[in-house]
C-alpha cells in the first residue's frame, strides 16, 4: 500500500511500485489535465509538482512519490501563483492547440513560486524541457513575465 495525496485529497494504492506517477494521476484518479506526451520525460506535457517541484509524471513511479504531495492542473489554480499564471496565460491567449499548454502552465508556476521575479535567461532555462509543437514560445515567455508582475 503506497499513501499520496493529490490535490490535497489522501489516496492510499494498492498499486505496483514501478508504476509511472501519469498512469496514478490519470487513470486510476481520473485527473485527465495532465498529458502523455512522449513517455521519455522529455517534451514536459505530463508535468506536475512533486512537493512543490516540477516533475515528469511519465518518469516518476509510484514509489519515487510515497508519502508525497502532488498538485496537478486542475488544482494549480487555488494557489496565487498558479491563478495569476492561469490569467496569464488567458490574457496573452498563449494555447493555440493547448496539447501540451497544462505541462508549461504547471513549469511556469514552479519557477515562479521559487523565482517570483525570474531574468529572460531563468524564464528560458525553467521552460527548456517543456516543447510546444505549435510554437506558442514567445507566448508563453510573454505570459510567464506578465505573471511574474501580477505578483
Amino acid at each position: 500500500m503506497i499513501t499520496l495525496t493529490i490535490n490535497d485529497i489522501r489516496h492510499d494504492l494498492d498499486l505496483p511500485a514501478d508504476m509511472p506517477l501519469l498512469w496514478v494521476v490519470r487513470d486510476i484518479v481520473g485527473l485527465t489535465g495532465t498529458k502523455f506526451g512522449c513517455g521519455l520525460g522529455l517534451c514536459g506535457a505530463c508535468t506536475v509538482h512533486l512537493n512543490g517541484e516540477a516533475v515528469r509524471s511519465c518518469q516518476t513511479s509510484l514509489d519515487e512519490a510515497a508519502n508525497g504531495e502532488v498538485t496537478t492542473i486542475e488544482h494549480i489554480g487555488t494557489t496565487q501563483v498558479g491563478a495569476n499564471v492561469q490569467a496569464a496565460w488567458r490574457e496573452i491567449d498563449v494555447p493555440q492547440c493547448g496539447y501540451c499548454q497544462s505541462g508549461q502552465i504547471m513549469s511556469a508556476t514552479a519557477l515562479l513560486a521559487t523565482n517570483p521575479s525570474p531574468t529572460k535567461t531563468a524564464i528560458e532555462d525553467a521552460m527548456a524541457g517543456n516543447i510546444c509543437r505549435c510554437g506558442t514560445y514567445a507566448r508563453i515567455r510573454a505570459a510567464i513575465q506578465f505573471a511574474a508582475e501580477a505578483e
